[in-house]
C-alpha cells in the first residue's frame, strides 16, 4: 500500500520500436510520460526511448 505511487513502465526505442527497458517511476512526481536517451542494442546507438502503455 505504501508503494502505490511507484509503477512499472516499459521504454520503447523511438527509431526501431523495440521494447528495451523496464523501469519504475513515481506517478506523483512524473505524471507525464518518461523520455530518456538510452542505448538501443538493436539500432546499436543511443536513441530516444519513450514510455509505452
Amino acid at each position: 500500500m505504501a508503494n502505490e505511487a511507484r509503477v512499472k513502465v516499459t521504454l520503447v526505442c523511438s527509431e526501431c520500436k523495440q521494447r528495451n527497458y523496464d523501469t519504475k517511476k513515481n506517478k506523483k512526481n512524473d505524471p507525464d510520460r518518461l523520455e530518456m536517451n538510452k542505448f538501443c542494442r538493436f539500432c546499436r546507438k543511443h536513441t530516444l526511448h519513450k514510455e509505452s502503455k
